[in-house]
C-alpha cells in the first residue's frame, strides 16, 4: 500500500499548502509584501492580473482532483476494495463519523463535520478580522475629498465580499456527482449536499450585507448613480445587482418549507445558477474569479458528462406495481457498470416533464444482477404520481434517461460483527441493496458477513409488500437468503390486525418490450471512468491555459500595451467561454474515444430480451405476518418468512432494540423520517453502549 500512503501524502501537503493561502491572504504582510511581489513576477503578458490567483489557488486543487483519479482508479483495482474502507485520510476520517450534534437546523453532525465546520468559521472570522484591521489602519482606499468615516464604512461590506468569496470557493465541491475530491475523505454528493445548503445560507447572508452595505455607503455620500453605473475599466456595479435578484430568487425558493412543498418552483429556479455566475463574474471580474474557479471548473466538467450521458434512452425491462402506491422499475445495464450499495440514479421521463430529474435509490446488487438495474419508487409527488398511472396502464414502452449511478467509491458496512438497520417507508431502499450485498458477499469463501437486524416501521399494511423487493426480480441469487443470519421486525403503525386475505392485494409485474434505440445503463466514461476523468481534468485545464495566455498575450494586451484599456467585463466573458469551450472539447473527446476503446457505443446492437422469473402474485409479506409457511413452495420466500416477525398497531422501541444487541461491533445505519433519523443517532451519541457504532447515510437530495 506504499504508493496509496505516497499519493495520500502529496494530498496532504497539497490540500494544507492551499488552505494555508486562505489564511495568510487578509494578513498585513500578504497585502504589502507576499501578494505585490508575486504579482511584478506572475503578472505577464500572457495571463496579468490573473498569473497570481491561478498559482495560488487554481492550480493545487486541480492538481489534486486530476491526481486523485489515478489514485482512485487503483483503489478500484486494489483486491477488496468494495469491502473495505479507503486507506489513508479517508479511512482515518471515517473513525470520526459518530455524531456529536443533532440539532435543527443543522440535523445529524459528526465529530468530523462539526471541527471542520467550526475551522471554517474561524476562517471566515480571522480573514475578516484581518481585513478591517487592515483597513481601519492606515491602508485605506481614500477616493478625492471623501472623509475617513466613509471610506470605513464603504470597506465594510468589500471585505464582506471578500468572504462570501471564500464561501463560494467550497460551494460547488459537494454538488459535483461525479467528484474525485469528496471520495479521497469518505465522502459522497448525497452525502454532503448538506454542506452546499450550508455554505449557500451563509454566503447568501454575507452577500446581503454587502449589498445593504454599499447601498446604505452610497446613500450617505449622495452617490447613487453609482447603482447604474457599467465601468469599462473596473468591476460592473450593475451586474452585481443582477445577480444579487437572481441569488435572492434562489434563496428564496431554496428555503426548507418552500422546497418541500412547491419543489417545482425550487427546482425552476435553481436553474438560474447559470445566469447568477455568469453576472457574478462580471461584477467580481477574473482576479476573483480564479480564486473560485476550481469548484465551479469541476463542476462544469461533470454537468457537461451529465448531459452526454442523457441524451441516451435506456432500456426499462419490467416493473413492479405494489400496494400502497410503491413501484420498482429495472433496465437493463452493462456488466462492466459497478456500483456500491446505497448508490442513487438520476431518472428523466420526457413524457412526464423533459426538463425535471428525481434521484432514487438503487434497489439492486451489481454483483448478483451483472446485467440489471433496479431502483424503488415512493408515489409521493404529482411526478411520481403521473409515472405510477403509466406504468399500470398497461404501456408496452416508455422513454426514461438517466444519469448516474453515483455513490460511495467504497463501504464499510460489512466490517462489523452484526449490523442494525433502522428504516422507515421507503427508507428501506438503501438497506435492500446492502442486504443483497451481504447475500453476495456470503458465497464467497472465507468471507466475513455480520448479523443482519432490519427494524422497518410502515404505515399499513399494504407498504409491507415492500419487504418482496428483497428478492431480486430475476430470481437469480435468491437462494442465498437462507445463507445469511437475518431479522426483521417490521411495524405497521397505523393498523391494529392483519388484514383478510381479501383485502389483501397482488403485485403486479409488467414487462415491456424492446427498442433498437434504448441502451442499456453504462458508465459515462466506460470501466476505467476515473483514468478518463483524469485525462478530462487536466487536459482542459491546459487548454484553458493555453487559450486564455493567447488570447491575452495577441488580443488583450496589445490594447492595454498601446494606453488604451480592455473593457473589464470583455475580459471576464472572454474567461467564460475559455472555460466552457475548453471542457466541451475535452471531455467530448474523451467521451467518444472511451466508447471506442470499450467496444463502440453500446448502441449499435440491439439488446436482445433478458428473460427473468415472475414472482410471486402475492404480495407474501402478508403471508409471513401469519407464521403459516405450508403453502411456501420458495426456499428464498420460506426463509424470508422464518426471518420475519410483524407487530400490527405498534412503534418499534428503538433504545431497547439497539441497547440490547449483545454483539460487540454493532453497525447501525437508519434511512427514513428525520424524527427517526435523529432519534437513533442520539441513542449512538449518548455514550451509553460502547458497542454501537453509527454510519450515516443521506439522501437529502
Amino acid at each position: 500500500m506504499g504508493k496509496f500512503t505516497v499519493l495520500n501524502m502529496i494530498f496532504l501537503v497539497m490540500f494544507i499548502g492551499w488552505l494555508m493561502v486562505w489564511i495568510l491572504l487578509p494578513t498585513k504582510s500578504s497585502e504589502l509584501k507576499w501578494t505585490p511581489k508575486l504579482q511584478s513576477q506572475l503578472s505577464s503578458k500572457y495571463f496579468r492580473e490573473q498569473g497570481t490567483n491561478i498559482l495560488l489557488f487554481t492550480f493545487p486543487i486541480m492538481f489534486i482532483a486530476a491526481l486523485s483519479c489515478v489514485y482512485l482508479h487503483l483503489h478500484k483495482k486494489s483486491p477488496n476494495s468494495n469491502i473495505g474502507q479507503m486507506s489513508g485520510l479517508g479511512r482515518r476520517l471515517a473513525s470520526w463519523r459518530s455524531p456529536v450534534c443533532v440539532k435543527a437546523p443543522l440535523g445529524i453532525v459528526s465529530s468530523v463535520e462539526l471541527s471542520f465546520a467550526v475551522m471554517f468559521v474561524v476562517l471566515l472570522i480571522w480573514s475578516l478580522t484581518n481585513y478591517l484591521y487592515f483597513s481601519f489602519n492606515g491602508h485605506l482606499h481614500m477616493h478625492a475629498g471623501e472623509k475617513i468615516w466613509h471610506a470605513k464604512l464603504r470597506s465594510v461590506p468589500l471585505r464582506l465580499a471578500y468572504i462570501g468569496n471564500v464561501c463560494w470557493a467550497f460551494l460547488f465541491f459537494p454538488v459535483t456527482r461525479g467528484s474525485s475530491l469528496l471520495p479521497l475523505v469518505g465522502l459522497t454528493s448525497e452525502s454532503s449536499i448538506k454542506y452546499h445548503i450550508w455554505l449557500g445560507h451563509l454566503s447568501m447572508v454575507l452577500f446581503s450585507a454587502h449589498t445593504v452595505g454599499v447601498l446604505i455607503s452610497w446613500i450617505t455620500a449622495n452617490q447613487m448613480f453609482k447603482a447604474l453605473e457599467w465601468s469599462q475599466t473596473y468591476v460592473s456595479n450593475v451586474a452585481g445587482e443582477i445577480a444579487m435578484v437572481v441569488a435572492l430568487v434562489m434563496w428564496v425558493a431554496s428555503i426548507s418549507r418552500v422546497r418541500r412543498k412547491m419543489f417545482e418552483v425550487f427546482f425552476y429556479t435553481h436553474q438560474l445558477y447559470t445566469v447568477y455566475i455568469i453576472f457574478y463574474l462580471l461584477h467580481v471580474g477574473v482576479a476573483y474569479f480564479c480564486m473560485i474557479l476550481p469548484g465551479i471548473f469541476l463542476f462544469l466538467i461533470d454537468r457537461y458528462l451529465r448531459f452526454l450521458q442523457s441524451r441516451d434512452r435506456v432500456r426499462l425491462l419490467a416493473s413492479r406495481l405494489l400496494p400502497g402506491g410503491t413501484f420498482e422499475m429495472t433496465f437493463a445495464k452493462t456488466s462492466g457498470l459497478q456500483y456500491n450499495p446505497t448508490s442513487i440514479l438520476f431518472i428523466n421521463v420526457p413524457s412526464i416533464s423533459k426538463l425535471q430529474w428525481h434521484p432514487f435509490t438503487i434497489s439492486s446488487n451489481s454483483n448478483m444482477e451483472t446485467d440489471k438495474l433496479s431502483i424503488m419508487i415512493r408515489t409521493e409527488g404529482s411526478w411520481s404520481q403521473k409515472l405510477y398511472k403509466q406504468l399500470s396502464s398497461s404501456v408496452k414502452h416508455l422513454d426514461v434517461s438517466v444519469e448516474g449511478p453515483y455513490g460511495p467509491s467504497s463501504f464499510s458496512f460489512l466490517r462489523h460483527e452484526a449490523l442494525i438497520m433502522v428504516s422507515g417507508g421507503s427508507g428501506i431502499t438503501p438497506f435492500i441493496s446492502i442486504i443483497r450485498e451481504i447475500m453476495f458477499q456470503s458465497t464467497i469463501p472465507n468471507s466475513h458477513v455480520p448479523r443482519v437486524v432490519l427494524v422497518c416501521a410502515f404505515k399499513t399494511s399494504a407498504d409491507l409488500a415492500m419487504l418482496d423487493l428483497l428478492l431480486p426480480i430475476s430470481g437469480s441469487h435468491a437462494e442465498q437468503i437462507s445463507q445469511i443470519e437475518l431479522q426483521i421486525e417490521a411495524y405497521v403503525t397505523q393498523e391494529n390486525e392483519q388484514p383478510t386475505l381479501e383485502a389483501q392485494k397482488t403485485i403486479q409485474t409488467a414487462f415491456f418490450k424492446p427498442n433498437p434505440v434504448d441502451l442499456p445503463i453504462s458508465a459515462t466514461l466506460g470501466p476505467n471512468s476515473w483514468l478518463w476523468l483524469g485525462a478530462i481534468i487536466s487536459s482542459s485545464f491546459v487548454l484553458f491555459l493555453l487559450v486564455l495566455g493567447l488570447v491575452t498575450r495577441y488580443y488583450i494586451y496589445p490594447v492595454d500595451n498601446s494606453g488604451g484599456f480592455y473593457h473589464y467585463s470583455y475580459r471576464c466573458l472572454w474567461d467564460m467561454f475559455s472555460v466552457c469551450a475548453c471542457i466541451c472539447l475535452a471531455s467530448s473527446v474523451a467521451f467518444v474515444l472511451s466508447k471506442s476503446c470499450n467496444g463502440g457505443l453500446m448502441g449499435t446492437k440491439q439488446i436482445q430480451n433478458v428473460e427473468m422469473a415472475t414472482p410471486t402474485s402475492s404480495p407474501a409479506a402478508w403471508c409471513y405476518a401469519g407464521g403459516d409457511y405450508r403453502e411456501v413452495e420458495s426456499l428464498p420466500i420460506q426463509s424470508l418468512a422464518q426471518a420475519m416477525k410483524v407487530h400490527f398497531g405498534a412503534r418499534p422501541d428503538l433504545k431497547k432494540i439497539l441497547f440490547e444487541s449483545k454483539a460487540s461491533d454493532v453497525g447501525v445505519l437508519v434511512c427514513g423520517p428525520r424524527k427517526m433519523r435523529h432519534e437513533v443517532a442520539k441513542i449512538c451519541a449518548s455514550g451509553l453502549a460502547d458497542n454501537l457504532h453509527f454510519e450515516s447515510i443521506s439522501f437529502n437530495w
